[in-house]
């Protein structure tokens, strides 16, 4: 099985290489990593923006590549339940369908909403907290805030485990 991920960056692949071997065990997984962009703000800032990232960046992929799936994972920031939260989108499609999804959100200190509602990216607003380098190619801001319990790869597994249902039961999902 051919999955084309819309991202070079290894957390992103590796979350979907993860993903796709748990659900398709029986199945020979080769990932392929591809820069696609994403049409949106480097930092989206709202559910809307980084939805559109994500789809866009599969719609690139499925236009440029032959594969049997096509993921791609945005991050995002939004005011949720009146709350500063980041979360990513995850977008997943084949030739029939094409499906979103949602992480789990994570709440952000008001001073890091901040500097992002400035211009910054979650990524540097990070490093620059707790000074740490390029943690969005890590644990992320959730592997920071969470003292290494969750990371951004375990809840883009369980996301994309997720979103994959509706594929699992495409009758159920029309």
């Amino acid at each position: 099985m051919k999955i084309i991920i819309a991202s070079k960056n290894p957390v992103k692949i590796e979350a979907a290489r993860k993903s796709f071997c748990m659900a398709y065990a029986n199945d020979e997984i080769e990932v392929i990593a591809v820069d696609a962009p994403s049409l949106v703000s480097d930092q989206p800032m709202s559910t809307q923006e980084t939805r559109d990232g994500a789809v866009n960046r599969v719609k690139y992929c499925q236009q440029s590549h032959e594969a049997d799936y096509y993921v791609s994972y945005e991050g995002g920031v939004d005011i949720l339940d009146d709350i500063p939260s980041t979360f990513a989108v995850v977008c997943i499609a084949n030739s029939k369908k094409l499906q979103t999804g949602r992480t789990a959100s994570l709440p952000l200190p008001n001073q890091i909403y901040q500097k992002l509602k400035m211009g910054e990216e979650l990524g540097p607003a990070m490093d620059n907290m707790f000074n740490t380098v390029n943690i969005k190619q890590k644990g992320g801001a959730i592997g920071q805030l969470t003292n290494g319990l969750e990371t951004r790869e375990s809840i883009y597994v369980s996301a994309t485990l997720l979103t994959l249902s509706a594929f699992f039961y495409p009758k159920l999902f029309v």
